[in-house]
């Protein structure tokens, strides 16, 4: 069986039906569990305090954010090189979900950073990349609604998701390239393994990583069955007028 069965807008709808009660169910109970237990059962900080405990929905949801722009990039460069429209509205039903991500991680980052940095924003090298992506996921979702045409709108909002990878890329790994700065670097890196928190803190912190990337793929897997069946709506009514 190839991957490519489920560019099939039937056999994707098919497919993913019966896993979004789950996969929502699973993600529902990730959260309910990883942000009681961060927000109620860990202790305070020896040095942030309470204040450290926003990480529970800032981490999560700015993994999330940078995650969905590679997920729309991988399926962009699907549509680009094979033309399977379901890769290309998977994309477009991601951007919406990332762009809530993207929302909350600015919001829980300026709250978080009041008191530790005694200011709401700063033109950090990540902060700043991190904006950028969020007014590229504005006009990544505007692209779309301003071009009638599907295909051409496939296109160039293929285009602009490849542009917008750089500040994706930007926003994951400023801490690495620009040693000056306000935010800390990342707490788990993946290159060494190597984390600086502590598994008081860690253990359910990875369970709203989890609930909320299970979250992210179960409304992207209900936005993209909505997405076709609009494009079949659509293409119905075009075959109904002509």
């Amino acid at each position: 069986m190839s991957i490519w069965e489920y560019a099939n807008p039937k056999k994707f709808i098919a497919t993913t039906t019966p896993l979004v009660p789950w996969v929502l169910g699973v993600a529902i109970a990730c959260l309910v569990i990883g942000l009681f237990w961060g927000f109620f059962l860990t202790p305070d900080d020896f040095r942030q305090g309470s204040t450290v405990k926003i990480i529970y929905l800032h981490v999560p949801a700015a993994l999330m954010a940078i995650n969905a722009w590679f997920m729309m990039l991988l399926a962009s460069l699907v549509w680009l090189v094979r033309r399977h429209h379901v890769s290309a509205l998977a994309a477009r039903a991601a951007a919406p979900v990332g762009i809530v991500m993207t929302l909350i991680a600015l919001i829980t980052g300026a709250i978080w950073g009041q008191p530790m940095w005694g200011t709401w924003w700063a033109w950090d090298p990540r902060l700043t990349s991190f904006l950028i992506l969020f007014l590229f996921y504005l006009g990544y979702i505007a692209l779309w609604e301003a071009i009638e045409d599907p295909d051409t709108a496939a296109d160039l909002t293929s285009v602009l998701c490849i542009v917008g990878s750089v500040f994706a890329v930007l926003s994951r790994y400023a801490v690495n390239f620009w040693n000056q700065g306000l935010h800390q670097g990342t707490s788990v890196p993946v290159a060494t393994g190597e984390r600086t928190i502590s598994d008081v803190f860690f253990v359910p912190l990875v369970i709203c990583m989890v609930g909320f990337g299970l979250l992210f793929f179960a409304l992207v897997m209900v936005r993209t069955q909505t997405e076709i069946r609009v494009r079949r709506m659509r293409a119905l009514e075009m075959r109904m007028r002509s």
